[in-house]
């Protein structure tokens, strides 16, 4: 069981602005409601200035974060959109191998290149959810399938399997005070759907974001992005991504299928279609070009044997679960499960 939860800014400074106050209150009143001792690292709460000139503080505050023994769990502010410059703080040194000590490590979004960081030093994390924008959700409470699954895991310290949410909401589009207990329009949702291939496979997660994947390869949002990941090997090699179940999602800047496709064929140059053992894709925010995307998959992928399942709610679209990454997983689409191995 979780007792003592650290939070640190790995990716935006957006914690320490005064105009978030008012979620960053809300997130720590229910989070020690659970019991909870929340500490914030030194510099999570100096702002999105300071943090966006100091990548060095960022990577400081997660090293000290895993080397303290009192802290169970690693939580994520936020996302962002550049924490791959944490990069050579946590691996020139060796650095991030040295202060490695098994913790709950959860974030999605930029988070993912956290995520392959922890993955090459053979640490399995956790994908799907972060404070602000889930404990931190300004509805009467956290969100209902993303509040059973973050009690799960801060009750359990793990994930035993995902099951597909009864709704999805509309997005917000204002933060501010006055949309506290404010609730979000809801639609059915129709489950995981299968595109291709067999119902049922399996393997070890892993994956995320796929706007940040792509920065990892293409150098159009910050020029040192595919210098700094080639250097340090951040992606997995073809052989570790074999028999491996790839994750996808996309961000909240909704990519026009022109771009998606570009995205999906970069993955593709890798290699890793080849090995892996299926895919796993989020739903994308508000359905935006959800039709699209999925034939941009099946054409790009171009092999109906490989198992592509859609819909998971996962990532950028609300409401969220959390997949276990590393551990053992069965994809079974039709009892719309996906369980997990204990971890």
């Amino acid at each position: 069981m979780v007792k003592n939860v650290a939070i640190v800014s790995l990716s935006s400074g957006i914690l320490g602005e005064d105009f978030i106050k008012h979620e960053l209150d809300l997130g720590i009143e229910r989070l020690e409601k659970y019991g909870l001792n929340v500490k914030f690292m030194d510099n999570a709460r100096k702002g999105v200035e300071y943090l966006s000139k100091h990548s060095e503080k960022r990577a400081e505050d997660l090293l000290l974060a895993l080397q303290d023994d009192n802290i169970d769990m690693i939580l994520c502010a936020i996302g962002g959109d550049d924490t791959y410059r944490l990069l050579p703080y946590l691996f020139e040194n060796d650095e991030l191998k040295k202060a490695l000590k098994k913790k709950i490590f959860l974030g999605f979004s930029d988070t993912t290149m956290n995520h392959f960081m922890f993955h090459k030093v053979g640490m399995n994390t956790f994908y799907g959810q972060a404070f602000l924008p889930d404990v931190c959700e300004l509805s009467e409470e956290m969100l209902p399938y993303t509040k059973k699954y973050f009690e799960e895991l801060i009750q359990t310290g793990t994930i035993s399997k995902i099951e597909p949410s009864n709704v999805w909401y509309d997005e917000r589009t204002e933060w501010d005070s006055s949309q506290i207990g404010m609730s979000m329009p809801a639609h059915r949702n129709n489950g995981f759907e299968q595109l291709q291939g067999n119902p049922v496979f399996k393997g070890k997660i892993l994956g995320g974001c796929i706007d940040t994947i792509y920065d990892i390869f293409n150098a159009d949002r910050y020029p040192d992005s595919v210098e700094l990941c080639e250097k340090y090997g951040l992606f997995p090699t073809v052989e570790e991504w074999k028999g491996h179940i790839l994750l996808l999602e996309t961000s909240e800047e909704k990519a026009t299928p022109e771009l998606y496709k570009k995205m999906i064929e970069a993955l593709k140059n890798t290699g890793i279609f080849d090995v892996i053992s299926g895919i796993l894709v989020g739903k994308p925010q508000n359905e935006i070009y959800f039709e699209e995307y999925k034939r941009i998959l099946v054409e790009v992928v171009d092999n109906p044997e490989l198992p592509i399942v859609v819909n998971i709610n996962i990532g950028h679209a609300t409401p969220r679960c959390i997949i276990p990454f590393g551990v053992p997983a069965v994809v079974d689409v039709e009892q719309q499960k996906i369980i997990f191995e204990k971890n």
